[in-house]
């Protein structure tokens, strides 16, 4: 077992959300498409989960973006925003994951 921890009340130049997205995304074209997306974002946990450590602006761009990547009427997404402090641990086959700043390109 491995694990990692991520605090978003640690003292970075603005305040950081820890954001985890997941998906069930029905059309290919739109998956590879939000899943593309995401990668500017974070950094993909499963086939379709991502994690990310992001500012506060960065979290209502996403939102917003998100139901222009999707059909409401066929595909699901969740993001779930956790404050605070918090520990992941992982089992099986998983990458480790280094907390990092994201850009978006």
């Amino acid at each position: 077992m491995e694990n990692y921890f991520w605090n978003t009340e640690e003292n970075y130049k603005e305040k950081k959300l820890y954001i985890l997205v997941i998906y069930d995304i029905v059309n290919n074209r739109r998956r590879v498409a939000f899943a593309k997306k995401m990668n500017g974002y974070g950094f993909r946990v499963q086939k379709s989960a991502f994690e990310a450590m992001i500012s506060d602006g960065m979290y209502r761009k996403l939102i917003d973006e998100i139901p222009t990547l999707i059909d409401k009427s066929e595909d699901s997404v969740r993001v779930y925003k956790i404050r605070g402090t918090g520990e992941v641990n992982l089992f099986g086959l998983n990458q480790k994951i280094e907390n990092e700043e994201v850009i978006i390109i």
